[in-house]
């Protein structure tokens, strides 16, 4: 690196014009600075040698100590959390060595002791406070990547359904009514539209300004699928994150209705108070099956509830059909 090259440049050529130790020694010195970062604990080793060195042979340069504790705050700062703890270790007996030719020297190897030390204390904090902040980063993309999987599973998974369904009643119809057909392949057509642009929105980051989903329009898209709804109520006023939450619940649970279970109608409720909203999606279709196992979409809808704090259930619904309930805390 740039700054490490520099800054032993420097450091070399402070000692070779002033110090009073041979060249080798200010190489060693010079050597540690440069791989502070690349190889924090050669680095110092190498540094810490030098330092020993010129105190055994009586030529201390004043440079030289300073590079050493610039050089044992690497080890802290820039070593794996592995290697750094050999930092403390490694002081003394470079201080030690320092000192040797000073007999007496108790107090200023003890006060050097502690400095040094608390040089490496300072790097390692720095090191881990780094390594924790990376951790929130790789946690928040990983969140955001989960987040952005379970956005476009439930759009495309909803889209296609519904456009399946849409395409194979145009089929049925096509001979026999040319003009139903017609309808269904608008209905189709706008289908498609609507969900390249809600694609858009998703792939774009969901910003808080934007439009959000609309119930009212994903019940019109269901009915041209063939499928009534009753909606009782809506997410309008809801705080963003959870707005679109009982959008995605309500739209993978519809198409689940629509798709396993055969349903022609369903009921839709979305109440709220100052504490939760609950959504309740009632389909009139065939049921679950005994011993049901939650597929992706259900698994998605758990995820995605998991993630606000709220709970989750299903089942068979009261008069046959599928039953979902789900209750969202606000925040």
């Amino acid at each position: 690196m740039w700054l490490d090259g520099g800054l032993a440049l420097s450091a070399f050529v402070a000692m070779a014009l002033t110090g009073p130790g041979p060249i080798w020694l200010a190489l060693g010195v010079a050597a540690g600075l440069a791989l502070r970062r690349r190889a924090p604990l050669v680095g110092y080793v190498i540094g810490s040698a030098a330092l020993v060195a010129g105190g055994l042979m009586s030529v201390p340069d004043p440079v030289a100590p300073y590079a050493n504790l610039v050089g044992i705050h690497a080890v802290g700062a820039y070593a794996s959390p592995r290697q750094a703890l050999w930092g403390p270790v490694i002081v003394l007996p470079g201080v030690l060595g320092y000192f040797a030719h000073e007999p007496g020297s108790s107090i200023a190897t003890a006060g050097t002791t502690f400095i040094w030390l608390l040089a490496w204390a300072a790097g390692y904090a720095m090191a881990r406070a780094r390594e924790r902040h990376d951790l929130v980063n790789r946690t928040a993309v990983a969140e955001e990547r989960a987040r952005m999987a379970r956005e476009l599973h439930d759009l495309v998974g909803h889209t296609v359904n519904v456009m399946l369904v849409q395409a194979g009643a145009t089929r049925l119809v096509l001979d026999s009514d040319p003009e139903q057909a017609k309808e269904l392949l608008s209905a189709v057509e706008h289908t498609g539209r609507e969900a390249l642009d809600e694609l858009d929105r998703v792939l774009g980051g969901l910003r808080p300004e934007g439009p959000t989903p609309d119930l009212g329009r994903l019940v019109q898209r269901m009915g041209d699928a063939g499928m009534t709804v009753d909606l009782r109520g809506d997410a309008s006023g809801l705080p963003l994150v959870v707005e679109q939450a009982v959008y995605r619940i309500v739209q993978e649970a519809l198409t689940n209705a629509l798709t396993h279970g055969k349903a022609r109608s369903a009921t839709v409720s979305v109440d709220r108070d100052q504490e939760s909203a609950v959504v309740e999606v009632h389909d009139h279709g065939r049921g679950p099956r005994a011993g049901y196992r939650a597929g992706r979409g259900l698994t998605g809808i758990t995820e995605r509830v998991d993630v606000l704090g709220g709970s989750v259930v299903h089942g068979g619904g009261d008069g046959g059909g599928f039953r979902l309930r789900v209750v969202l805390p606000l925040p």
